[in-house]
């Protein structure tokens, strides 16, 4: 895009008008907005079609348009997490990722819709409603980046921020065919850094390509003083380096991690990947049992935050509340201070022993999630559809060891569905990470399908098959 920028031969003002109309065209179909700031956004194209103009851009990114998830503060901006129980009282201050993004001249078109306080991995929320997949809108395009994989998928702008603290980077990638990937813990600074969950979010972006990808992730990387589990800048462009291939790594492959059980279809699309890699020089090897359920160690932190959360709310708004969030909130009521070393240890514990495995294996290969995109109407966390097998069970542990990890489209099911490969790297090696996604993307020739998906909205009257 901004080499067309450069060339002269399209402007920041033309994409994101065209971008604005997109979205506002889409939205009563998707419903992945919260707010468009078209005047702001008008604003700051013009500023950067000048700067382009002139030759002195901010960055490779400037005049490429973005929106900002309903969970990050936006100067001026309402957050209100997709609930009843916030207000549209403005933000006073905005996180790191939304200064690093205006600092490199990246337009802000407005906010993306979250389940309520980003709590599952599928997106409606009491306030804002049903968002919905363009491959299908009877489905889910995942959670909690829910709107932020719409707005991806239906093609109304190359990448957009999410965030994810159980896999709500992820799982939306793979839900929508998108590149997703979840910096190491720190990697990006997180705020406000004092959140239940800013323990284990990882702030990034849902994109349609590794080198939007890796663009993004320099120009968001680096130490914030609002977040003191930031890390120091590695001082490296992310976008160099990529194409160095995975001849000689040695990939584990786990299809189950011991006690999940996938879909048949998303258990031979991640074989079939696996074949490539293979056919790309590694050595993939299948590494049986790897990670024990997690639920009895891990379920404190999570319905602990919760129950953080809820004792913020004024009881009388308790009734507006997503009741599947009401009620692991209230569960999470009863959990003790014991309960949450426990947790704490066994998260320490996994941390270990999975940077143990690295120095034997350079790369994990995996499922994202264990089902193809749910329908909408799914309750999640019920009987139907438990958080801990078929929600997140692989995305999860990253979050507790901080590990990098990403989304890559793997395929599609038979009736055109899109599941997603993991790709797990060893604590902080994210450019390790990266480089195994752009070998992965070069060996499949992915190709983008956003018009077929656009036009066949417009045609279907909203779903795409």
């Amino acid at each position: 895009m901004t080499s067309s920028y450069r060339r002269g031969e399209t402007s920041p003002v033309e994409v994101v008008s065209a971008m604005l109309e997109r979205a506002s065209a889409l939205q009563p179909l998707l419903n992945a907005l919260v707010s468009l700031d078209a005047d702001g956004a008008l604003a700051a194209a013009k500023a950067s079609e000048a700067r382009w103009r002139a030759g002195r851009p901010l960055s490779a990114l400037d005049g490429v348009p973005t929106t900002i998830k309903d969970t990050t503060p936006v100067k001026g901006w309402p957050t209100r997490y997709g609930s009843h129980a916030t207000d549209d009282a403005p933000a006073t201050e905005s996180a790191p990722v939304v200064d690093r993004f205006r600092a490199a001249g990246v337009v802000l078109l407005g906010k993306s819709t979250t389940p309520e306080f980003g709590w599952k991995a599928l997106t409606d929320s009491p306030l804002q409603g049903i968002t919905r997949s363009p491959w299908n809108t009877n489905h889910s395009p995942g959670g909690s980046s829910g709107g932020a994989s719409a707005l991806t998928a239906a093609g109304i702008n190359p990448f957009n921020h999410g965030n994810d603290g159980g896999g709500s980077i992820r799982i939306p990638a793979a839900h929508a065919g998108l590149v997703g990937l979840k910096p190491s813990f720190g990697r990006i600074p997180q705020y406000p850094a004092d959140s239940p969950f800013a323990d284990v979010i990882s702030q990034g972006v849902l994109a349609r390509s590794v080198l939007d990808t890796a663009l993004a992730l320099t120009m968001l990387a680096g130490p914030d003083a609002r977040d003191w589990r930031s890390l120091p800048a590695e001082g490296r462009d992310y976008a160099t380096g990529l194409e160095g291939g995975v001849r000689g790594w040695r990939i584990g492959l786990s299809l189950d991690f011991g006690h999940v059980t996938p879909d048949p279809e998303v258990r031979d699309l991640v074989a079939a990947a696996a074949r490539r890699f293979e056919a790309l020089g590694a050595t993939v090897e299948e590494v049986g049992p790897l990670i024990a359920p997690l639920q009895e160690s891990f379920e404190p932190l999570w319905i602990g935050s919760f129950a953080t959360r809820l004792r913020q709310i004024p009881t009388q708004l308790h009734a507006k509340l997503d009741p599947g969030f009401r009620a692991a909130a209230e569960k999470g009521l009863s959990i003790t201070l014991a309960d949450y070393a426990r947790a704490y240890e066994a998260k320490s514990k996994l941390a270990r022993d999975l940077g143990l495995w690295h120095r034997r294996y350079d790369l994990l290969l995996a499922p994202v999630t264990p089902t193809a995109p749910p329908p909408v109407d799914t309750l999640y966390n019920s009987a139907d559809f438990p958080r801990w097998t078929k929600g997140a069970p692989y995305t999860l542990p990253c979050n507790l060891t901080g590990q990098p990890a990403a989304s890559m489209p793997a395929g599609l099911t038979k009736t055109g569905l899109p599941v997603g490969i993991q790709l797990i790297g060893p604590p902080r090696a994210d450019q390790r990470v990266l480089q195994a996604m752009r070998a992965y993307e070069l060996a499949t020739g992915w190709e983008w399908p956003q018009p077929r998906v656009v036009e066949t909205l417009a045609a279907a009257g909203g779903t795409a098959r």
